[in-house]
């Protein structure tokens, strides 16, 4: 008898788990069928097929108990948003399941994207699905779905995958010229992530004034609604640990 096709994203050979026929489901008794535990976790996987889902190089070490996020836990301008971030670790499932996200403003190397970062990595590490760009990047990356390259995602496809994993991690928010194009394309991704009710982290050097000029208030508004804010101050770290 010929092999039944399987579609994305159930075409492995095999069940990781050991269960099912590697379709997704078992077949019980009177042929009714039920979803295995690993469809679950294929259908994580392939909301992040086609979007940038790997903690970069530098943060893959990062942890609480390490420089320099162990550095800024002593420090006065720094140790409660290190609290604060681990807060929001330790209730991970429930923030994401409730679409809560976090809001990480302040100067210029005061830790944001490394903060950010350990959020993402504990979200990965927990098998939940992240996708993470800095703005400018995401930008470009949706700019190209409009080329139609042979082989590349439809712009629908590719909004479909930012808005359909568990974690939206965007760096530098504001860090992008501004204009109606970008307007639209934040708004678009923020609504419907809002409407879905799925978690956005993002850092920015903007208040929230400037980033409503920046980004428009519509946008800032359902930020303000999902993401609790966290404030870092302080000296730019990277200058302080610049070889001389």
């Amino acid at each position: 008898m010929a092999s039944r096709p399987r579609s994305e994203p159930f075409a492995e050979a095999a069940c990781p788990l050991g269960v099912c026929d590697g379709s997704g489901w078992i077949l019980g008794p009177e042929d009714v069928a039920r979803p295995c535990e690993c469809r679950e976790q294929r259908l994580k996987r392939s909301r992040v097929r086609g979007v940038a889902s790997a903690i970069p190089p530098r943060y893959r070490g990062v942890s609480f108990d390490r420089p320099p996020v162990s550095d800024m836990a002593g420090q006065a301008e720094t140790r409660e948003a290190v609290k604060r971030i681990g807060a929001y670790i330790d209730a991970l499932d429930s923030n994401l399941e409730r679409g809560r996200g976090l809001w990480l403003f302040g100067d210029t190397g005061t830790g944001k994207t490394t903060l950010a970062m350990l959020v993402s990595k504990a979200a990965t590490e927990g098998g939940h699905s992240v996708a993470i760009y800095s703005l400018p990047k995401l930008l470009a990356r949706i700019r190209r779905t409009y080329e139609g390259e042979p082989g590349s995602d439809s712009y629908g496809a590719f909004f479909e995958r930012l808005t359909s994993v568990d974690l939206l991690h965007i760096d530098d928010f504001g860090a992008e010229k501004r204009s109606d194009w970008v307007l639209e394309q934040l708004y678009a991704l923020v609504n419907e992530r809002y409407e879905d009710e799925r978690s956005i982290l993002l850092t920015t050097n903007l208040t929230v004034e400037k980033l409503e000029e920046q980004i428009g208030p519509r946008t800032v508004s359902r930020l303000t609604e999902t993401c609790e804010q966290i404030p870092l101050f302080g000296a730019d770290r990277r200058l302080e640990n610049a070889p001389y």
